[in-house]
């Protein structure tokens, strides 16, 4: 006897069944070769909620249209006679707690009386392991987004980024469409029309039924002035997340930032909004602002949570953004203030420099460059380097500075200065050594007297472009406690060439030596004829790293008809 058949047995199907498994707390029934019901046991009854009797010849449809019965299966199983196992969901006559009631049933091919072949079902509900399973898998994609989010939200320090990525995860994950705003910041157009908050749009992200409506509502960079009863007003005031699900037009017209807006939200479908601050160190920076429109189902409990994580999380990389853009326009006004412009020179010189700072973080530092005007149309051009960066380095640079511009206005020689500069800085305790290149030019003459502290060389760049070095007297730094001695050594300055100065930071490498490096100079080729800006573009990006271990300036003068004389500004 093959496992899948039963002995002709079932002659009287009712009375058999019931003395076998009117106990179980399983459902079971009996069916017949249409698929109608010959037995049904107290317990799947109960599941129906639908006397016994009244299954008796019915079809499943029949009794409890809202199941899905899979007919399909127990026909596959009367047909081959190949046990099958299967879930089956719906809603019976009986209320549940579940949104969606499920059974996990085996379907069994048996011999009715008289040799008929039937099916019998035995089914047992799982509705409450399907809802903490998926629970655990909601759990778990929730899980994976934050971590997700980890990885792609706050990696740069730009503002604007960092709501972007914000803004395209929620869409990816929750929403049809998001828009982030923050709050502006000092000197932005913070001012609103009288009872309305401002906010600047930086991010929007939606998916392609929406990219068209969500363009017309303006582009990020936008200000977008809200309405007193708008949700995200409120929302700023609260700190609370809120859902607007299935608004009718009126109240969507006083939750939208503009009556206005509720015309394009219906011709796009919208019909739930999802708004959660942004919050960092217990101050508001912003909101984010999600919708879902058309089959899209409304926002729930869950779908709050999860955004205000990743909305959090958010927050504190978009603040520490904001406070680095901040920072850094701090230090960059410092080290203006500080290195300033380039003293103007005397006639028939161009001056040009350019500082970049060390690495990402400090933005200031000890490189400085300048040029002092001098009686008989001279120009004293200096660059130097006070040991070390950061704002040490570049309050003891801007001393350095001052007590030049002091000595070079007394009309004394380059190494005269170098060693009162020495004796000086060496009696005060605490400063910091400095190399320093001076070079005293009269470009009516074409020389330049160099004298130089401890200093990299000098180089002409000539008007093919080729760079030749100028090699000077050694002799160490100012400020190390070994004095001089520092000579002078006048330099002819061949015609239509460019005088360069420059610190170690734009050719001094790790583990390289500085001959080396020296020689990569002088083996440059540049642009013919270019401007001083270009040449000093074509320099750094040849010679600098990307993310320098050290501060650079450079400085480049040209010899020009007086009236064109001036001095260009640093760019930082």
């Amino acid at each position: 006897m093959s496992a899948d058949e039963v002995p002709d047995v079932f002659g009287d199907v009712a009375g058999l069944c019931a003395a076998l498994v009117d106990g179980t707390e399983a459902g079971v029934a009996v069916f017949d070769a249409d698929l109608r019901f010959r037995y049904v046991n107290p317990a799947l009854a109960r599941i129906n909620g639908i006397p016994a009797a009244d299954h008796i010849g019915r079809r499943v449809r029949e009794v409890v249209p809202g199941i899905d019965a899979r007919e399909d299966v127990m026909g596959q199983v009367l047909e081959d006679g190949v046990a099958r196992v299967g879930v089956t969901s719906g809603h019976t006559h009986v209320t549940s707690p579940h949104a969606q009631r499920y059974w996990r049933g085996s379907f069994h091919r048996i011999h009715l009386g008289g040799g008929h072949p039937g099916l019998a079902l035995l089914i047992q509900e799982v509705s409450e392991d399907r809802r903490i399973l998926h629970e655990l898998e909601r759990a778990r994609e929730r899980l994976l987004l934050l971590d997700a989010a980890t990885v792609r939200i706050g990696t740069t320090l730009d503002v604007e980024t960092t709501c972007q990525e914000l803004a395209d995860l929620l869409t990816e994950a929750i929403a049809d469409g998001t828009t982030v705003e923050v709050l502006p910041g000092r000197g932005e157009n913070a001012r609103s029309p009288r009872g309305r908050t401002r906010l600047r749009r930086t991010a929007m992200a939606a998916r392609p039924a929406l990219r068209a409506v969500m363009r017309g509502f303006g582009p990020p960079g936008d200000y977008v002035d809200y309405q007193p009863t708008a949700t995200i007003t409120r929302v700023l005031q609260t700190g609370r997340a809120e859902v607007d699900n299935q608004l009718d037009d009126e109240a969507l017209g006083r939750r939208a930032p503009s009556p206005d807006r509720v015309g394009p939200y219906r011709a796009a479908g919208i019909h739930s909004i999802l708004v959660v601050p942004l919050s960092a160190r217990g101050a508001r920076v912003g909101t984010v602002t999600m919708v879902r429109q058309g089959e899209s189902p409304p926002f729930d409990n869950d779908d709050v949570a999860v955004a205000q994580a990743l909305a959090d999380r958010a927050a504190v990389s978009l603040d520490n953004a904001r406070r680095y853009a901040r920072e850094h326009g701090i230090a960059v006004e410092l080290q203006r203030s500080l290195l300033a412009t380039p003293g103007q020179p005397g006639d028939g010189l161009e001056v040009v420099g350019r500082y970049l700072p060390a690495g990402a973080q400090d933005l200031v530092g000890g490189d400085w460059f300048d040029s002092v005007r001098l009686s008989g149309g001279w120009t004293m051009l200096a660059i130097g380097d006070v040991m070390g960066h950061g704002v040490e380095a570049a309050v003891e640079m801007s001393q350095y500075r001052a007590v030049l511009r002091v000595l070079a206005a007394m009309d004394i020689p380059p190494n005269v200065i170098l060693q009162r500069m020495d004796t000086l800085l060496t009696s005060l305790s605490g400063e910091r050594p400095a190399t320093l290149l001076l070079g005293a030019a009269d470009p009516a003459n074409r020389v330049c007297a160099f004298a130089n502290a401890g200093h990299l060389p000098p180089a002409f760049i000539a008007p093919d472009g080729s760079v030749s070095l100028v090699r000077l007297p050694e002799a160490p730094p100012i400020g190390v406690g070994v004095a001089g001695p520092y000579s002078t050594v006048v330099v002819r300055w061949p015609e239509d060439h460019l005088l360069l100065m420059y610190t170690d930071g734009l050719i001094e490498r790790r583990g390289v030596d500085i001959d080396h490096s020296l020689d990569q100079l002088a083996g440059l080729r540049l642009s013919p004829g270019a401007s001083s800006e270009t040449l000093i573009d074509e320099i750094v990006a040849a010679l600098a790293q990307p993310s320098p271990d050290d501060d650079t300036a450079v400085l480049l003068a040209r010899v020009v008809p007086p009236e064109l004389g001036r001095a260009g500004l640093p760019r930082l």
